[in-house]
């Protein structure tokens, strides 16, 4: 009978020895998994050094969790009291503007100035500013009064709208803040590209190929109008010393804009010109020998732009000029970003907007090549 007594009891014990192990094992599994994700969260690189308190909490709780407590609440349009989004921290801004710079090419060119209001105006000085020599006690004779013309770029609402699924955002190993600056970026990027070249200037920037163009010289043009260098062929360079009409579209840009100045076109264009060589053989397109240093093309080097057009009959495929002199972009300064958890359900969408505009400010300082 004791005998029996003592089985049991030793049968309990191991049943509840087994019960406990488990039991201590999934809390082990448990806390490493809570320790494996805090050291994931820590080891990953922050956007713009130390993360800041405000961008862990906009990631943590809006992003990941939709918590909108304690964010600052944007409206979309200037005028409007409209709910428009959450300014996106300092940080997943910084590399949003990054990534634009890195991969729109004419954004990387360009003069970009940030603007607290929707619009942004500028002023240009049509004929210089008169000046001249006195001497030091000389009397100071009456210069003409300058002309002034307002540059207003036209603007329009840039928008992104990416998605994720909720498992992504629950994960702590998804590095939600970078994907989502890189997704707005890229998006953003493939819209600018478009509207920098050839953008119509309604509700978006007016492309500098959209702007007017005329064949009269500088000084004569209206302010504002480009000059363009026909290539005396339909559609082609012409069959003799076709480079001859590059050196005159980089001769025709005043020398004080030649520094800086580079050559835009896109892959097409550049494969023409790569072919082209100098009488005793040599290349005229210098490939770039050195990481980070752009290819060359008569000393001035060259910016790929795929929207761009191709060669054709009356096309302006090329562009040579000082595009930080003669294209100023203005931008809001935040990013603002809409949470929508319900429109395409399982999938988390996150609407960015970023108010832009763009437009050439000095019709001097850009040239272009005519296939005509």
């Amino acid at each position: 009978m004791l005998e029996v007594k003592a089985d049991a009891l030793e049968q309990s014990f191991d049943a509840f020895e087994d019960d406990g192990v488990a039991a201590l094992k999934e809390e082990l599994e448990q806390l490493k998994s809570k320790i494996a994700a805090g050291v994931i969260a820590a080891q990953r690189p922050a956007l713009d050094g130390v993360k800041s308190a405000a961008s862990a909490s906009f990631v943590d709780s809006y992003l990941r969790k939709g918590v909108e407590s304690g964010l600052a609440m944007k409206a979309l349009g200037s005028s409007t009291d409209a709910i428009g989004g959450y300014a996106v921290p300092e940080e997943i801004d910084a590399i949003i503007d990054r990534t634009l710079t890195a991969i729109s090419p004419i954004r990387g060119l360009a003069n970009v100035v940030k603007v607290g209001s929707a619009g942004y105006r500028k002023l240009v000085t049509t004929g210089g500013t008169p000046s001249g020599w006195v001497g030091f006690e000389g009397a100071r004779p009456m210069t003409g009064t300058p002309t002034f013309t307002e540059v207003v770029p036209p603007s329009g609402e840039l928008y992104a709208n990416p998605a994720a699924s909720q498992q992504m955002l629950d994960d702590a190993a998804f590095d939600v803040e970078s994907w989502l600056a890189n997704e707005i970026a890229t998006e953003f990027a493939r819209a600018e590209g478009m509207a920098f070249v050839k953008g119509n200037g309604t509700n978006q920037p007016l492309g500098f190929l959209s702007s007017p163009n005329a064949t009269t010289a500088d000084g004569v043009r209206p302010m504002g109008t480009l000059q363009t260098i026909g290539t005396g062929a339909a559609g082609a360079f012409p069959g003799t010393n076709p480079a001859d009409k590059l050196v005159d579209l980089v001769q025709t840009l005043r020398a004080p804009y030649r520094q800086g100045a580079v050559f835009v076109m896109n892959s097409s264009t550049l494969a023409s010109i790569r072919k082209f060589k100098t009488n005793d053989g040599a290349f005229l397109f210098q490939p770039s020998l050195v990481a980070g240093q752009p290819a060359t093309l008569l000393g001035y080097p060259v910016v790929e732009a795929e929207d761009m057009p191709d060669i054709a009959a009356g096309s302006l495929s090329i562009a040579f000029g000082n595009f930080k002199a003669g294209y100023v972009i203005a931008e809001r300064n935040a990013t603002t970003i809409l949470r929508d958890p319900f429109t395409n359900k399982p999938f988390v969408h996150f609407y960015a907007t970023k108010r832009v505009s763009g437009q050439v400010s000095n019709s001097e300082s850009i040239k272009l090549l005519k296939f005509a």
